[in-house]
């Protein structure tokens, strides 16, 4: 198939654009352009000219198949193709339709013309990859919308429906359907009634008033950038569609395009792009394997985790029958939806309607049995292996042959939750994070048995409820978990050695960590990582040696639900206050310890927190419960707090260097009475030493 087909209707050229699934703007797309562009510039029959891709889709922009590829600064590259666009002695009109993006916006924008339809998309969403739009999209937007307006979509990254851009520059039609007739017919006018060819490059911008505006928005973005170069960058290159001539804003532009390239940030923000793109593919499990129908949803517990999980399914029309163990639980369990969603409405994101809607999608029951028709199952119960068992037990002998059987554990081994039941192939874990309607991330949890249609399902439904949906394989604490276990150790580690807890909780939040482990394990509750280390050693047949987090859960302090933790809380506050009881304890626990404490820099603190996380996902690689390195940030990212500039644990330790991770980690691992687990593992060691990276 040919990337650009060629058309005629009367003296109109059609060029529609065939680079599926989004008209990526490849090498390929850029040629067929500017071949078909050329054609129809000689052809003296043709009087005008549309650019589309159909009623579709316009362009999503960058072909992310060439991100790293040398095609993907092959000429003719976007500038040049939007150069000739712009040059083009007869009329080229743009006819818009879904989306129009990045690169492809750009691409309209060289156009003279431009007709979309009410719904299609339009954006810049650049800055979002740490970059700024690099094809003339700082110089033409705001020519075409002016500069406040340009500004605040470029900085911003969000896009816009054309509808909203009627009566500006940038949209000289907009329709309700059939855009590209419509385009059409624009094009025939334009020809016929020798419309001039309105160039955006040569709408001069007042720069009266602009001064104050700009000053405003540098201090503004500069404040809310946090350190990140792109922001700004943006509103720099977008004052200079106002204070330079055309050809030196888009040549400042370029130069600024191509720095960020070169930018940690923006590396981070490209791998997180595409981590989120290869999460959902397992190697063994093809595109198009049958999925299995999910059209209602059973959800045991009515809690604040199962309340989080329902509403997920309530949001996209899915309706949820949801099981209680007493009435006053269950109405419990409905008051908190209902708050929920009425909360959304005073905030203008829902409307009464909306609301009324999807509470009736629930069906409220104290019987297992109102669960024979369910497609899916979540159970959200106590984390405890014997209560798991009786719910499996009974899901087993009520639900349906092919109905999906799913445990919300975090902890807990699927293999044996499956075996509880008859259909093993049936199970597997669907791992949410509370509160469950707000985080994006989801681990689906991979049974020995589960089947491969089952991980479809799981995987196509994560991504219709708006879910970051990453594969773990099963262990103890799966990928977030078991890699947070390590990250709490190294930091219980640094309070013996003579850190406090807010010095920790300080360093890393400078790191850019949303909190700090002491901050969050009072959030989470102290009581959950006890009663797991208890558990550990009880398994593994051994004393259970206490932390300083355990001696805190002895005397009853289990965060900010018992108003004491780490810090202590002021009733209906927040605030995490520094307690003299706890500097107590920890100092009665380093002497008995026969610990001296030490001076600890921030640096040591961040160093051996995140290289613990870094160490630990190496094994978890390496024993094949994640699938792929990225697949382990998109974890820290979206479930941890992990910063999102630095890209995720792997993403940082490529970026520091793995030869200096394992050096590093060595030097940790020397030190008198140090844990086994600094030792490197050896996948980690075996990349250092090979100079590679986690892929």
């Amino acid at each position: 198939m040919h990337p650009v087909a060629l058309t005629t209707q009367g003296q109109v050229a059609v060029l529609t654009f065939q680079n599926p699934p989004v008209n990526g703007l490849g090498h390929a797309l850029r040629a067929g352009i500017l071949s078909a562009l050329d054609r129809a510039l000689a052809d003296p029959a043709i009087a005008a000219i549309v650019l589309t891709g159909g009623e579709s889709l316009f362009s999503g922009g960058a072909d992310v198949r060439e991100f790293g590829t040398p095609k993907s600064s092959m000429s003719p590259n976007l500038p040049d193709v939007i150069r000739a666009l712009d040059d083009a002695h007869k009329p080229v009109i743009a006819a818009i339709a879904g989306h129009a993006l990045g690169g492809g916006l750009e691409l309209a924008l060289g156009c003279h013309y431009r007709v979309a339809r009410k719904d299609a998309t339009l954006g810049l969403p650049e800055v979002k990859l740490g970059l700024l739009p690099g094809a003339g999209g700082t110089q033409r937007l705001p020519r075409a919308i002016g500069v406040e307006a340009a500004l605040n979509m470029i900085v911003s990254g969000a896009p816009q429906k054309a509808a909203a851009f009627a009566g500006t520059t940038l949209v000289d039609e907009v329709v309700e359907a059939d855009v590209v007739a419509a385009a059409i017919a624009f094009a025939a006018r334009a020809a016929t009634e020798r419309m001039p060819l309105r160039r955006l490059r040569d709408i001069k911008l007042p720069s009266a008033g602009t001064d104050a505006f700009l000053q405003f928005a540098r201090t503004s973005v500069k404040a809310a950038a946090k350190g990140l170069p792109a922001p700004l960058a943006c509103v720099e290159a977008v004052a200079d569609s106002v204070t330079q001539p055309f050809d030196e804003g888009l040549r400042r532009e370029r130069a600024a395009f191509f720095a960020l390239m070169n930018t940690p940030e923006s590396r981070a923000a490209r791998h997180v792009f595409a981590a989120e793109r290869a999460a959902g593919k397992l190697p063994d499990v093809p595109s198009d394997t049958p999925l299995r129908p999910i059209q209602r949803v059973g959800v045991i517990g009515a809690g604040t985790m199962g309340g989080g999980i329902t509403m997920n399914f309530l949001n996209v029309g899915i309706p949820v029958v949801l099981l209680e163990s007493s009435q006053e639980a269950l109405e419990r369990g409905l008051a908190t939806i209902r708050r929920n969603y009425d909360n959304s409405a005073r905030r203008g994101k829902l409307t009464a309607d909306q609301v009324a809607q999807r509470l009736a999608l629930i069906s409220p029951t104290l019987s297992y049995d109102a669960f024979k028709d369910v497609d899916l199952v979540i159970e959200a119960v106590f984390e405890q292996m014997d209560v798991k068992e009786s719910v499996f037990r009974q899901l087993d002998a009520v639900c349906k042959p092919g109905a999906i059987l799913a445990s919300n554990t975090s902890y807990l081994d699927i293999n044996r939750i499956a075996g509880f039941t008859s259909r093993p192939q049936d199970v597997l874990g669907l791992h949410f994070f509370s509160p469950a309607n707000v985080m994006r991330l989801l681990e689906i949890v991979r049974g020995e048995q589960t089947a491969k249609d089952v991980m479809a399902t799981a995987l196509a439904l994560g991504k219709k409820i708006r879910k970051v949906s990453v594969v773990s394989g099963v262990c103890d604490g799966f990928i977030g978990n078991r890699m947070v276990a390590r990250y709490g150790a190294a930091a219980n580690a640094l309070i013996v050695a003579g850190a406090s807890p807010q010095q920790i909780d300080k360093a890393l939040e400078r790191f850019g960590f949303a909190m700090g482990p002491f901050r969050m394990g009072d959030l989470a509750g102290l009581d959950i990582g006890w009663a797991t280390r208890k558990r550990r050693a009880a398994e593994a047949g051994v004393p259970h040696e206490p932390t300083v987090a355990d001696k805190l859960c002895e005397l009853g302090r289990f965060g900010q639900k018992t108003g004491a933790g780490w810090y202590r809380y002021e009733p209906s506050a927040r605030d995490a206050l520094p307690d003299p009881v706890v500097e107590q304890l920890v100092n009665e626990y380093r002497a008995a310890k026969g610990v001296t404490p030490r001076k600890v820099s921030d640096e040591e603190v961040v160093q051996r927190c995140v290289f613990a996380l870094v160490n630990e996902a190496a094994r978890i690689l390496e024993e094949g419960i994640a699938v792929r390195a990225s697949d382990v940030d998109l974890v820290y990212l979206n479930g941890y707090g992990f910063p999102a500039h630095r890209g995720g644990p792997m993403c940082y330790a490529n970026e520091v260097g793995l030869f200096n991770v394992v050096r590093a980690l060595r030097g940790f691992a020397s030190e008198p009475g140090a844990f086994d687990w600094w030792q490197p593992a050896p996948l980690l060691r075996k990349l250092a030493e090979e100079g590679q990276r986690f892929a």
